[in-house]
């Protein structure tokens, strides 16, 4: 016989065995679902962007200042632009061969720096819908193409006031690349800049027709000085202007980028383009969607344009009318082809009180009183 004791203990343990087999049920937690195996969204591709020079990247110049707004635009950009550049490319039938390989290369974005690859691009441009081109300096344009220029006769009116006022011979020089309009107005502005400070101001113009070539620069800013020209000013993309000037002991204005290590004797100041917010600004239009045909002048006011690194040797009071003149530039007051101004003929080409606009500018086919000699015909 079983004890009653025993029985109750044994009727206790089973009852505890089935609770806690029914707690540890109800405890229990059931297990999630392994995690899908995730996979990386893939990497958006880099939008490719090139650019085409008409000199040498070098260390200085046109070319040098258009590369240092490639490098800004990538530095923007970081991993989402590609870029690719081709220096020294002539103009002409050389520049369509190297515009179309870049299209086929992928780019979505080209800048021609020069202005004679207006053709060339406007060309290319019709077969490449889908890319969008950029020409420097030029004036035509097409659904895919614009232009973009700087306001370089800002500088150059600003570098006349320094010239003007540190002549000895009243006699300043100009080593000029193409008659175009948009070197005439740099002439143009540099002897209206001159005359504002100095009346007696003559100035000489010689001709290379090219951008770049040192031994030509070098040979026209020899001339010049050899007929009495004592500061000198250029439209081309080398340093050899202000070297020739520092090798005679003269005055010279480095172009397109800071040029004053190259001759820091003769350096009186640097007319320069910061390119750099220009590409940013086009490269985002084209990322966003927002890209359109346009016409962009850029100047002092946009910050693309700039005198830089006068000279100690250049009086205050030159200083102080640069800083004046730069102040209106900026604020959109002040404009250096306003009239009256008259040709070297004695013609009346801008009336009394009118402000030039840009369909003026852009029209420039003379030299301004002041200037000597005329203005070639062609390229």
């Amino acid at each position: 016989m079983i004890d009653v004791r025993k029985r109750v203990w044994l009727k206790a343990a089973a009852l505890s065995v089935v609770a806690s087999a029914a707690l540890l049920g109800c405890g229990k937690k059931e297990e999630a679902p392994a995690p899908a195996p995730t996979t990386e969204a893939p990497k958006a591709e880099p939008l490719k962007a090139a650019w085409i020079y008409v000199g040498p990247v070098g260390d200085a110049g046109w070319s040098f200042a258009h590369d240092l707004g490639r490098k800004a635009a990538e530095a923007h950009f970081g991993d989402q632009l590609q870029t690719t550049f081709v220096e020294a490319v002539p103009e002409g039938a050389d520049a369509e061969r190297v515009i179309r390989d870049l299209a086929q290369q992928g780019n979505k974005i080209i800048f021609a720096t020069s202005f004679g690859y207006m053709e060339p691009m406007l060309k290319v441009a019709a077969d490449f819908p889908d890319v969008k081109f950029e020409h420097a300096t030029g004036y035509k344009t097409a659904d895919n193409m614009r232009i973009y220029d700087a306001s370089f006769y800002q500088d150059t009116y600003m570098a006349g006031i320094i010239a003007g006022s540190m002549t000895k011979t009243n006699t300043l020089g100009f080593v000029g690349s193409f008659p175009i309009p948009e070197v005439l107005r740099n002439i143009n502005a540099y002897t209206l800049g001159a005359l504002s400070v100095n009346p007696k101001v003559k100035v000489k113009v010689v001709w290379v027709n090219t951008w770049f070539d040192p031994p030509k620069e070098s040979d026209a800013a020899q001339s010049l000085i050899n007929q009495g020209a004592d500061v000198l000013l250029q439209n081309t993309d080398s340093t050899a202007v202000l070297q020739t000037a520092e090798k005679n002991g003269k005055y010279a204005f480095g172009w397109d980028s800071d040029m004053s290590a190259f001759g820091p004797k003769a350096h009186l100041a640097s007319a320069i383009a910061d390119w750099g917010p220009y590409y940013i600004k086009a490269i985002e239009d084209v990322k966003n969607g927002t890209w359109q045909t346009t016409r962009t002048v850029w100047g002092v006011k946009e910050g693309l344009n700039d005198l830089i690194k006068i000279n100690d040797v250049v009086p205050a009071e030159a200083k102080a009318k640069v800083e004046e003149v730069k102040a209106g530039l900026k604020a959109g007051t002040f404009e250096p082809f306003t009239g009256p101004i008259v040709d070297n003929s004695g013609k009346e080409v801008l009336a009394a009180g009118v402000q030039a606009d840009q369909a003026w500018k852009d029209g420039i086919n003379f030299f301004v009183k002041g200037v000597e000699g005329r203005v070639p015909s062609g390229k």
